[in-house]
């Protein structure tokens, strides 16, 4: 155990839901109090605090603060779009890791049932002709004009882009990718949702944005997750038992779209992905062969597919053929979304970068019941909030 090392000592998500006599501040010190709990350790002990949450206004750190003990300590409220849990726990790791402190907490919060399609801010106008104005200038709002900013639709298109490009894909594919996950909820508590539906009913159900119906959408709910954070030189003060459920964060990285020749407009989920997992493999000496489960943020089910290829655990170009070779159920080779995926689990927003991250760790502490992957030692959580920003951890079990 070096002593420049960075663990997470506890960790903690509510369940995900609907939850209309909890505000944000409630579910964030739930989940806060229990990864506090889960730790062993006290609100008293941490360095800083990292909070993520878009839709609840300002200062939801320093408001869970004051429900959960006030000590006076460094607040980072962080907004980063569907990455802004894994930026909140980067937040805390870089605070760990400069020596600022030896622990810190990380919490992501969302309040979104009932939110209906997240778009991307669209706007009518009932003139035929556009102005230019503004920052941008000649840049338009692309909703309506060369594509749409609502989100069912972008990932509609980055999984069909995908099909164009690669071949192999089809309506029916992509439902097989939500049957799996809907599949894997029935053994998750947490999840939102924990029903199996047969693949007549995936496709039969509502067209949301074609090839997505309803049950291949992330689910808005709400809820939260956080996790304390904790250098390795204090870990090894701590006792047996602590050492032995701290699982380590071996790669925390970070990454935003790179400049390439081409349209700046619509975004490209897939650049920034890989490069976060290239990045990821290297800091933690591995390779995707390595990985004994993941958590990818498949926020529609077209959306799971191409991560399959950007997270590199098939070969360019090979997603279809990765997932037909069933190596992505619990049962195969490299199980992937086990907990049920943001489309069983639930997606809100703030809390998901945590509670991948927690799914991942309750696998490597062996805690994970009827869902576990025996034997598992390492694991990588993924997160991709457009915008853009992608968030990439690989986890690995304690060896005390």
């Amino acid at each position: 155990m070096s002593s420049d090392d960075l663990w997470i000592l506890g960790i903690h998500m509510t369940k995900f839901g609907k939850h209309p006599d909890k505000d944000i501040v409630d579910l964030a010190s739930e989940a806060a109090l229990g990864a506090l709990e889960d730790g062993g350790v006290t609100m008293r002990q941490m360095g800083i605090l990292a909070a993520g949450n878009l839709l609840g206004g300002n200062h939801v750190g320093q408001m869970v603060q004051k429900q959960i003990g006030q000590t006076g300590i460094p607040v980072y409220n962080v907004a980063n779009a569907c990455a802004t849990g894994a930026t909140a726990l980067r937040v805390a790791c870089m605070a760990v890791k400069a020596g600022e402190t030896d622990m810190a907490l990380a919490v992501g919060v969302e309040k979104l049932s009932g939110a209906g399609l997240l778009a991307g801010g669209s706007r009518k106008s009932e003139s035929p002709n556009w102005t230019p104005e503004g920052r941008y200038g000649a840049v338009a709002p692309i909703d309506g004009r060369i594509g749409t900013e609502t989100m069912p639709g972008v990932f509609a298109q980055v999984g069909m882009e995908y099909g164009h490009r690669y071949g192999g894909t089809s309506f029916e594919l992509f439902a097989r990718i939500a049957e799996k996950n809907h599949a894997h909820s029935t053994l998750n508590p947490m999840a939102a949702y924990q029903k199996r539906f047969t693949l007549e009913e995936i496709m039969n159900d509502v067209m949301i944005s074609y090839p997505n119906t309803r049950p291949m959408c992330s689910a808005n709910c709400d809820g939260a997750a956080a996790a304390v954070v904790v250098s390795g030189a204090k870990l090894a003060t701590l006792p047996l038992e602590q050492r032995r459920r701290a699982v380590k964060i071996a790669a925390s990285v970070l990454t935003t779209d790179p400049w390439e020749e081409g349209c700046q407009v619509i975004p490209n989920v897939n650049t920034l992905t890989r490069n976060a997992a290239t990045q990821a493999y290297e800091a933690a000496g591995i390779g995707p062969g390595d990985l004994d489960l993941v958590e990818l943020h498949d926020c529609f089910a077209t959306a799971e597919l191409v991560h399959y290829d950007n997270l590199m655990l098939c070969e360019t170009g090979g997603a279809v053929d990765f997932f037909e070779s069933g190596a992505s159920w619990r049962d195969g080779g490299t199980p992937v979304n086990v907990s049920g995926g943001l489309e069983s689990k639930g997606h809100p927003i703030a809390a998901t970068g945590i509670a991948n991250i927690w799914e991942i760790a309750t696998h490597l502490r062996g805690e994970a019941g009827d869902r576990q992957i025996e034997g598992a030692r390492v694991g990588l959580a993924h997160v991709i909030g457009l915008g853009s920003a992608c968030g990439v951890h690989i986890l690995e079990r304690s060896a005390a």
